[in-house]
């Protein structure tokens, strides 16, 4: 018996008495294959069918393939299974297991799951987007329309307490379980090493010291080819079997990967961590874990899912070491020091916290959740993540304004694609090609199949010529999504076209060296330079591998600059940039674009007056009035209002050029209409645009109170300078003050007079003409007197006669 017989009969008293409960049970316990038939025959099921969801199609057709084997029947018969590209079920199904994703399908296509009695939740804590979602929508679907639906949630190593508290204080139910005791070894970390290489040698010593099948934890399908080149080429050992496993491996290489070796043979599985939960390998006795894991983290700023190569959690540790210990005493191998086990995270982070989240925005949509509070999840998507991808569904036309389905957006959910490429089959059905498409479609969520080649139509050919079960299936399914969409007769797409509609942000234009792109994102992609694709000038993207500053290209398709404008217009940009020719003049630069590349440039020398009025204040904006041709009116306009605000502020505007610049559109922008550069704007047109400033009364006061000009004894006028240094001043020469007696007054206060030579140097600053007639005048005078000596320089000149002139020859 397994452990998990133990808690059957809790178990069946928890879902008795009440419609949820969880299950925690650790590797091995057999809840898995065990729990489906102990339920078959409850009384609440009421002959009803059990759906049970695991996190890979590998997991579910292996429990499937179990469960039957212990009834003694096919699959398909009392227990099927329905995964994306497979399925095996009949009238007479009662136990369903299915990939998470097909869940999430069933439950938007039949709210109610009519004939359903109970669903599972199997490997819960691997926390995956598909699991999270389909709880909460069976949460809610049990809440509003099926109160005898039974909700049952297992897992390994998960807190059940809270997933107790989600589903409203459902009993847990706990198994210990039976594990045998597994040894760990600590190889520790070398640096130096190449991980396949460090991993080959842990393989080594495993199968020299330990017996038993091994069972190697690798990040990845790289790793995995890699290790396994490296093992064909140093083991040389007939008795050993190498089998890879990962996830885009074909069914028929998966199962022998599982498998029990021939007699006599020892197995060597290399897997991802798609061998952690859910499948008993047989005669695996030895564990060797690289300690890494890749998991998908989506980019916003880019719209890409890159995958990550992460340290493992310390769940997920524990999780590969019990694989050794499922059948018998084992040994576990890590690939760090155990120090390092400590600073591990305690769990993985729940995909939905780092996902593209337009596939649940859509299913949220379809399910009448108008946010994420309308759910019950146990760790909510983030509000800025789930706002950007809601952005892309009305992007994609798939909902209006306030979130709701379009006709396009319900054609799109029932299309069982991400959001992008649903988009792409339906537009593509437009034209005609919905078959193209979908097998495009195939070829980008079925990585490795049609080889790897970059162009996407030569991968596309491979395709059609791969005769493998996989390519054969996946043909099929395409096959599938293009028969249930309309078609259309428009002009047909090319392939870059149809790609572009999926991915606008990942159009490429060619820029510096060959081979070298960037994206309508902005970013930074590469191809080899001596692909052909190096030579396109743009390129419709697909997939991107990931780099710190650019991406390397994987599938592409050539697209032409005439496809982009004729398949985008409702979406590209014109940007209008201003700029002034060689002479001064403005004009304007149109650029069309898509994202940050631009497609189409043209040059208009004769923009229209609103246009080139908005840039010539800008510039002023931005440069400042300092270039301006101030006249002379405005500029004594300025000086004068500046005098009077030193009196009264409150009373009259400030004219400096701080204030002007802030003020551009009340006085300046009107003149600058049907002007071509600020070469044209004169002193004229200054001073009146200046003067809209100034209310009238205010000018008639300035004129009365503050004259531009003062008038010298000899009838000459000086200007006078309101700006300068201790008051408003003149410059004048002393001799056209003779005869002055009263110093002369400007705005009740003494007008400054610069007094000057004959020579026009200064002589005396004064604003006390008589004193200084009186007093400082006779040193002046002597000086004066002999540098010149053809003027006048009398004695007394208050007295005097002003001139302009010298004295008479005698």
């Amino acid at each position: 018996m397994l452990p998990i017989h133990d808690v059957l009969e809790a178990l069946q008293d928890a879902l008795s008495a009440g419609p949820r409960a969880v299950l925690v049970a650790p590797p091995g316990a057999g809840k898995t294959t065990v729990t489906p038939l102990a339920l078959l025959d409850a009384s609440w099921l009421g002959g009803g069918r059990i759906i049970m969801l695991e996190p890979r199609r590998l997991a579910a057709r292996a429990a499937a393939e179990r469960m039957a084997a212990t009834l003694g029947e096919a699959v398909g018969e009392t227990v099927g299974f329905r995964v994306r590209m497979q399925s095996k079920v009949s009238a007479r199904t009662r136990i369903e297991v299915v990939t998470e994703g097909v869940f999430t399908r069933m439950i938007l296509g039949d709210p109610g799951l009519s004939g359903v009695g109970c669903v599972i939740f199997d490997e819960f804590h691997e926390r995956s987007l598909d699991a999270d979602l389909g709880l909460a929508l069976a949460l809610d679907a049990q809440s509003l329309l099926r109160e005898d639906l039974r909700l049952l949630v297992m897992s390994a190593t998960l807190d059940g307490a809270a997933v107790a508290r989600l589903m409203g204080a459902a009993p847990v139910i706990e198994s210990r379980g039976r594990a045998f005791p597994v040894e760990t070894r600590y190889l520790g970390r070398n640096e130096t090493l190449r991980l396949e290489d460090a991993v080959v040698r842990a393989i080594e010593r495993a199968l020299a010291e330990e017996a038993g099948g091994v069972l190697v934890f690798l990040p990845g399908q790289g790793e995995i080819l890699r290790t396994a080149e490296r093992l064909a080429e140093r083991l040389r050992r007939d008795d050993v079997l190498i089998a890879p496993l990962y996830g885009a491996l074909d069914p028929k290489a998966q199962d022998r990967a599982v498998a029990a070796p021939p007699p006599g043979m020892r197995k060597v599985v290399l897997a991802t961590s798609i061998a952690e939960t859910s499948l008993t390998l047989e005669d695996v006795r030895v564990v060797i874990d690289a300690g890494q894991a890749r998991v998908p983290r989506f980019d916003p700023s880019s719209g890409l899912t890159r995958l990550a190569t992460v340290r493992v959690s310390r769940a997920a540790a524990d999780q590969r070491r019990g694989r050794a210990g499922r059948t018998a005493p084992g040994v576990c191998y890590r690939l760090w020091d155990e120090a390092e086990t400590r600073a591990l995270p305690a769990f993985a982070d729940p995909e939905i916290l780092d996902a593209d989240l337009s596939g649940l925005a859509l299913d949220m949509a379809r399910w009448g959740a108008k946010s994420a509070d309308a759910l019950a999840f146990l760790d909510p998507p983030p509000r800025a993540a789930l706002a950007e991808a809601q952005a892309l569904l009305r992007r994609l036309e798939a909902v209006d304004a306030a979130g709701v389905l379009t006709p396009h957006g319900e054609a799109l959910a029932d299309v069982p694609l991400p959001p992008r490429l649903a988009h792409m089959v339906l537009r593509a059905a437009e034209h005609g090609q919905a078959a193209r498409a979908a097998k495009i479609a195939a070829l980008i969520t079925e990585r490795g199949i049609g080889g790897r080649e970059a162009h996407l139509t030569h991968r596309l050919e491979a395709f059609d010529r791969d005769r493998s079960p996989r390519a054969r299936d996946a043909r099929a399914l395409a096959e599938r999504w293009g028969r249930g969409v309309r078609e259309g007769r428009a002009a047909p797409l090319s392939d870059g076209q149809m790609l572009a509609l999926a991915y606008p942000e990942r159009v490429a234009k060619a820029r510096g060296p060959q081979g070298e792109f960037q994206l309508a994102t902005g970013r930074g992609a590469s191809i080899e330079p001596g692909d052909v694709l190096a030579r396109e000038p743009w390129l419709a993207v697909a997939e991107l591998g990931g780099g710190d500053r650019r991406d390397r290209i994987l599938l592409a398709a050539p697209l032409t600059e005439s496809e982009i404008l004729a398949a985008f217009a409702p979406i590209l940009e014109t940007e209008d940039r201003i700029e002034e020719s060689p002479g001064g003049r403005i004009r304007v630069r149109r650029l069309t674009r898509l994202g940050r590349l631009a497609l189409h440039e043209s040059l208009d020398d004769n923009p229209p007056p609103e246009l080139v009025a908005r840039a010539l204040a800008a510039r002023l904006r931005r440069d400042g009035l300092g270039g301006l041709r101030w006249g002379a009116a405005a500029s004594a306009l300025r000086q004068r209002v500046g005098f009077l605000r030193e009196q009264d502020e409150a009373t009259w505007p400030d004219l400096s050029d701080e204030a002007l610049a802030a003020r551009l559109d009340d006085w300046l922008t009107p003149v600058l209409h049907g002007l071509r550069g600020l070469s044209d704007l004169t002193p004229d047109l200054l001073d009146g645009a200046l003067r809209s400033l100034v209310p009238w009364d205010l000018q008639r006061r300035i004129e009365a109170e503050l004259p531009t000009h003062w008038t010298a004894p000899t009838g000459n006028r000086a200007q006078i300078d309101y700006e300068a240094e201790g008051g408003p001043r003149v410059e004048i020469r002393v001799q056209e003050v003779f005869g002055l007696n009263e110093h002369p007054m400007v705005a009740g206060r003494p007008l400054t007079l610069a007094l000057l030579s004959p020579a026009r140097r200064p002589i005396q600053l004064t604003q006390d003409l008589p004193g200084f007639w009186r007093g400082s005048w006779r040193d002046v005078r002597a000086d004066m007197r002999g540098r010149y000596p053809r003027h006048p320089w009398p004695e007394d000149p208050s007295v005097a006669d002003p001139t302009t002139r010298t004295k008479p020859r005698s």
